[in-house]
């Protein structure tokens, strides 16, 4: 049976490329009420062009939020129903020792990923709360869980914290039937920095990361896609304060 998400409400952040402009694909052809946001105008033209309601906000702006947040309930007459956290990412900060971290790039980095998915969250439950229902999926990644041979610091950090806030705002909010999920994913050709990775990987090395994944493959964009339609989904109505590891099998 397919999983239909007709008339919901669901909010994606990071909607403009990668992961995020996919899951507004699914589900605009799900049936549901698609909004996003995106700090890159191109990125919400094309999530745009899909049918969602895109607008170019930074998710790590909390004055910014609040107002994305209170335009969706407003304009849906509703609570948002499935609420995506996606933005983020590395930056475009490569790993370096942690002597060589600046404050700058710590900053960054956190506000992005574990900044904008508590900003998001915190003004989105209200409504959820008073509606009596709702889903959280939280992306986080296979860096969230265990230590990562490719992401800098800041972004391993921020997101086994995105874990943690995922399992603390399950705990609360269960007795309001929200429930809340995070998607944890190895390495997937997402988007032109993972691409520019893999592909600046020698074939040794290439080889030496499949045989580390029971699939012997990178992962893709449907893979994830399809754990957050999941999540997502009437099914999993007791299913909260879970985190999915979308790797291959390498964990």
């Amino acid at each position: 049976m397919e999983n239909r998400f007709d008339g919901d409400v669901v909010a994606i952040t990071g909607a403009g490329g990668g992961f995020g402009r996919r899951f507004v694909e699914e589900f605009i052809a799900r049936g549901a009420r698609v909004f996003g946001c995106d700090i890159d105008p191109d990125g919400v033209e094309r999530a745009r062009a899909a049918g969602a309601i895109v607008d170019v906000v930074d998710a790590g702006d909390r004055d910014a939020v609040v107002r994305w947040v209170a335009g969706i309930e407003a304009a849906a007459g509703s609570a948002i129903g499935v609420l995506i956290n996606n933005a983020g990412g590395h930056l475009g900060t490569p790993p370096r020792s942690i002597e060589n971290v600046s404050d700058g790039e710590w900053d960054a980095i956190v506000a992005a990923n574990l900044g904008a998915t508590f900003a998001v969250c915190r003004a989105a439950v209200p409504a959820m709360k008073r509606a009596g229902r709702g889903r959280i999926i939280n992306i986080s990644s296979g860096a969230g869980i265990a230590a990562s041979r490719t992401s800098p610091h800041p972004y391993t950090a921020a997101k086994h914290a995105i874990v943690g806030l995922t399992r603390q705002m399950a705990y609360e909010l269960g007795a309001f039937g929200i429930t809340v999920n995070a998607v944890a994913p190895g390495l997937v050709i997402s988007s032109a920095n993972t691409r520019k990775l893999w592909e600046g990987m020698s074939p040794d090395a290439k080889s030496a990361y499949l045989q580390t994944t029971f699939m012997r493959r990178v992962g893709e964009i449907d893979d994830v896609v399809n754990a957050v339609l999941f999540f997502a989904s009437a099914r999993t109505s007791w299913i909260s304060g879970q985190i999915l590891s979308v790797d291959g099998g390498t964990r």
